[in-house]
């Protein structure tokens, strides 16, 4: 579903999408209520969610969307200057970010990402996210709690690996794995991998 208010983006956004073989847009919004109207009652995977709009902004409506389907994936569309809203818009749960001027290729590989249950988040406004945070935040406490393994582990997980692969690549099981990744997310007060990915770049443990 792509919901934004303005027509001509979201036509020219489904005639692209529609060109592959894998994904079909099934609904439009122009804002946060009609998106809400809809998602309860069509086959939706994955949403492509404008920030800025009318009557029911991109961040209520996610809150609101993913408070009823927690497995609902959203990719965030994004414009330069919407850095205030992607620490509420993760906190919500979203799984992604792209920039509204992203490649058509980049926006298939972001739903593809997620709909394998991976974050995706846009390199160019990872650099912008970086260069407003770098300056204004110190490390937490918890930087020093985690343990070598457990920042290796965070690094793979910020560059799009999923646990089985992270398992493959460090020789570990599937489960030990799970379980580092469940004490990561305690130690640093995440919730999910889009919010861990923030905090590894809002404490500087990879670079973007």
């Amino acid at each position: 579903m792509i919901v934004d208010d303005h027509a001509l983006f979201r036509n020219g956004l489904k005639l692209l999408l529609n060109s592959y073989n894998d994904f079909n847009v099934v609904a439009e919004a122009s804002n946060g209520i009609e998106f809400l109207d809809s998602v309860d009652v069509l086959p939706i995977d994955v949403v492509l969610l404008d920030i800025n709009m009318p009557e029911m902004d991109g961040v209520e409506a996610a809150q609101i969307a993913l408070k009823r389907n927690p497995e609902l994936k959203i990719v965030t569309l994004s414009m330069y200057g919407d850095e205030n809203y992607y620490y509420k818009m993760v906190e919500a749960g979203v799984a992604g970010f792209l920039l509204k001027d992203s490649d058509i290729d980049e926006v298939h590989s972001a739903l593809r990402s997620v709909v394998e249950g991976r974050s995706y988040f846009s390199q160019e406004l990872l650099q912008n996210l970086l260069k407003n945070i770098k300056n204004t935040s110190e490390q937490t406490k918890s930087v020093s709690e985690l343990s070598d393994r457990e920042i290796e582990i965070i690094l793979l997980i910020c560059q799009g690996y999923s646990n089985a692969e992270i398992s493959e690549k460090l020789f570990l099981s599937k489960r030990t794995v799970e379980k580092h990744r469940a004490n990561i997310l305690e130690k640093t007060n995440t919730k999910n991998t889009a919010s861990l990915v923030m905090y590894a770049i809002k404490n500087k443990i990879v670079d973007v």
